[in-house]
């Protein structure tokens, strides 16, 4: 794991060294275990080091091949090692200690610009090709790790991370009013649609699943990985699908935990982290070392005011997982001096710019931190598993075999969806009808995002045209069913946006976060098996409760009467600063800058309702949430750009 910086001249001037030193010297922030540059002629390489893997300790980063006259700088874990020795012919007595950025350089002198699609793994690298006079990086098809640069007629430079860019003299730090509105005008988590584009309008970012080439003063971007289109796999039964899934996952597990030093894993009371647990904690079983998991716990004397559907507090859950897969260490933690508003100033300046998900805030960077201070240095997480290892809605489902005339399997179906569900089969047909032709369902207003952005100020940057290219409504009345969220999620690259959260607490904190929902052949298995292994015998979400049958409890396994909510207490947290939080909402909205932006008049009326009405169910409120949103924007902007706000 690093922090990788470089700057090739296009004018071919020689390197001053003193912009690399600017640059270096900004990482330092960060931990390290080993920093290094490379600079030969026009063209520097930087690498802040951070060891993870058995490989990457004493590796040697920026590295030159003298044979082959390339250097390379690279962030990355590559995960299909053992295929790639076979692939490129790694001698066996090398195989365990070669690093995986020289198995990246193979791979280049191998494939040339087609080697990313051959690697596995969370990855950003640039490799100096002096041969071929060009600069050449990628980024993992996810996105997991961070790559930014800076190209004008004379200079290129690329960064894990924005501030050293702006620090170089040549490089403006100019607000990317496109992307501001991208931000206000896109009621989802993601933040532009461009996912090229940054807050600042001189840095752009290379997107998941592309490559860069930088030749002769050209800068070329392209695409080298695209899930959207998977061949269905065909197996003979049921069992079979089980355990194809248990193997692919099983193995990603494996290459996950691949450190000397201790794992941890985030465990709330569902399926998709649990899942991630049991199987890791058994894999780490065999090495005889212990997984650590961290637990988000509401504070103490919460009462749990939401539906009954859902769960506040998860303990009892996630006792349940602890107690039965074993082997586990557990800490569960409720930070009760962090809340979303506590947090804002840490998370800017961690994530070098605004936010949106803020509900969570307080306990994700809180889990980092306690772990980094137990010396956790590979920390799981089951963030993509909706989307891939527990995908599967059955209305949805149901609803695609009423339109499609396959009515006899969906009155099977029914029957068994009946009997799990403990539901009426007039219930059922009468939520499919209004899913199959929504003109019968009458929109609630309830639900619908409250439009923040100005409009003067959203036809000047083309804000809802751009959006609505995408199938995107600023009040969020286009919702998807969930076959096109999961379509969108592996084919629209802008909804791959917590590379820079991974990324950058882990640099922080000196951990590397890690998804094995979101593992590449772990997606491309789900995305290829069938949907009736998904929706089976009226159970939705089928595939992953078989494949965990005697590792999850089934208290977790079967449970499909009750969700988990996490961050449900918290204006509870923030009462203690509620006139602080007001009292910046009042700066806000006086303040004539962000006039330009907000839609004040909307601003003003969730301002009225929530000013004397800190009751905890506002933490899920739409007006709560835009002023949220508007607020962080606001501390952004008057911490980088003071002279203007």
């Amino acid at each position: 794991m690093s922090a990788i910086t470089g700057i090739c001249n296009i004018n071919k001037e020689p390197i001053n060294i003193d912009h690399i030193s600017l640059m270096m010297n900004n990482l330092k922030r960060f931990p390290a275990d080993d920093t290094k540059i490379w600079n030969k002629a026009n063209n520097v390489l930087g690498c802040h080091a951070q060891w993870i893997t058995p490989e990457s300790i004493g590796e040697p980063l920026p590295y030159y091949d003298t044979e082959s006259k390339l250097a390379i700088t690279a962030d990355a874990i590559i995960d299909n090692r053992e295929e790639l020795f076979e692939k490129l012919q790694v001698p066996k007595e090398k195989q365990k200690t070669i690093p995986d950025s020289q198995l990246i350089l193979l791979a280049y002198q191998k494939w040339g610009e087609d080697c990313p699609k051959y690697l596995v793994g969370d990855f950003s690298f640039f490799i100096c090709d002096e041969k071929e006079q060009k600069l050449f990086g990628a980024r993992d098809y996810s996105g997991a790790r961070t790559l930014y640069y800076f190209n004008n007629i004379e200079h290129f430079v690329f960064c894990t991370l924005i501030k050293p860019i702006l620090l170089l003299p040549y490089v403006e730090k100019k607000l990317n009013e496109q992307w501001v509105g991208d931000f206000l005008a896109i009621p989802d988590m993601f933040d532009s649609i461009d996912p090229s584009s940054t807050v600042y309008e001189s840095i752009k970012q290379v997107p998941p699943s592309h490559t860069i080439t930088v030749k002769e003063g050209n800068v070329k971007l392209a695409r080298y990985c695209n899930l959207a289109e998977i061949e269905e796999l065909i197996l003979k039964s049921d069992d079979e699908y089980v355990e194809a899934f248990k193997d692919v996952f099983g193995k990603t597990i494996n290459n996950y935990v691949r450190t000397d030093f201790k794992v941890g894993s985030r465990l709330s009371g569902g399926l998709d982290s649990g899942s991630v647990v049991s199987f890791a904690a058994r894999t780490l079983e065999e090495q005889n070392k212990e997984l650590n998991t961290y637990s988000y716990v509401p504070l103490d004397g919460f009462e749990d005011w939401t539906h009954k559907s859902k769960i506040a507090d998860e303990t009892p859950y996630i006792q349940s997982t602890i107690d039965y897969v074993g082997n586990i260490k557990p800490n569960l933690l409720s930070f009760p001096e962090r809340s979303p508003f506590s947090v804002i100033d840490e998370w800017l300046e961690v994530l070098e710019m605004p936010y949106k998900f803020f509900e969570n805030s307080h306990w994700i960077s809180g889990i980092y931190q306690e772990a980094s201070q137990q010396g956790i240095k590979v920390m799981l997480n089951g963030a993509r598993g909706n989307y891939t290892i527990s995908w599967g809605n059955a209305l949805d489902y149901y609803t695609r075999l009423l339109k499609s005339f396959q009515w006899f399997y969906l009155y099977k179906e029914i029957n068994k969806f009946i009997h799990v569900k403990g539901t009426g089969r007039k219930r059922v047909i009468q939520v499919l009808m209004k899913k199959a032709i929504p003109q019968l369902t009458q929109t609630n207003s309830d639900y619908l995002m409250p439009i923040i952005i100005n409009p003067d100020f959203a036809m000047k940057v083309n804000a809802y045209e751009r959006i609505q290219k995408f199938d995107i409504h600023a009040n969020g009345s286009d919702i998807p069913d969930t076959f096109t969220a999961r379509r969108n999620q592996f084919e629209k690259l802008f909804y791959r946006s917590n590379g820079a959260i991974d990324t950058k607490f882990s640099l922080r904190d000196n951990i590397w976060n890690r998804d094995p929902t979101n593992d590449i052949r772990v997606a491309q298995f789900c995305l290829s098996v069938p949907n009736s292994q998904y929706i089976h015998n009226g159970w939705d979400r089928a595939l992953i409760r078989r494949a965990t049958k005697n590792i999850l409890p089934d208290k977790v396994r079967l449970n499909h009467l009750y969700k988990g909510i996490q961050g449900a207490d918290g204006i509870q947290r923030m009462l203690p600063n509620w006139g602080e939080f007001i009292k910046q909402l009042q700066n806000m909205i006086d303040s004539p800058v962000m006039g330009e932006y907000l839609n004040l008049e909307v601003i003003k009326q969730a301002f009225i309702k929530v000013k004397d009405n800190p009751q905890p169910e506002l933490i899920l409120d739409l007006d709560f949430k835009i002023l949220m949103r508007s607020l962080i924007l606001y501390r952004f902007l008057k911490k980088e750009f003071k002279e203007v706000i």
